[in-house]
C-alpha cells in the first residue's frame, strides 16, 4: 500500500448536512476498499484561482490516507460521477 494525498473541492452552496453526509460517504469509499489511517483536513471556503462550473468560490477537503490502488481508482471513479465535487487530484507519496 502507498501513501496518497487527496484533495477535493466541494460545491460552495452545499447545505452544511450535506456537505458532512458528502465527504462521509467518500470516506467509507475508502475504508470499505481496505485503506488504513484516513485523516480529513477541511480547510473550508476559499477563493478559487479561476471560475469552475460558475463558481468563484470552493469548500477544500485535504485527505491523507494508506490505501491500496483499488481504493484509489474506485474513489477517482466516485467523485467524477458525484456533481457536488467540482475539482479533485490525487497525489502518491512515498511508500506507507
Amino acid at each position: 500500500m502507498k501513501k496518497y494525498e487527496i484533495m477535493y473541492i466541494i460545491r460552495p452552496n452545499l447545505e452544511e448536512q450535506a456537505r458532512k453526509d458528502l465527504i462521509a460517504s467518500l470516506n467509507e469509499v475508502l475504508t470499505k476498499n481496505g485503506s488504513q489511517e484516513v485523516k480529513v483536513s477541511e480547510w473550508g471556503i476559499k477563493d478559487l484561482a479561476y471560475e469552475i462550473a460558475d463558481f468563484t468560490k470552493g469548500y477544500y477537503v485535504v485527505l491523507t490516507v494508506v490505501a491500496p490502488k483499488e481504493a484509489i481508482t474506485e474513489l477517482d471513479r466516485v467523485m467524477k460521477i458525484r456533481e457536488d465535487v467540482i475539482r479533485h487530484i490525487v497525489i502518491a507519496r512515498d511508500e506507507a
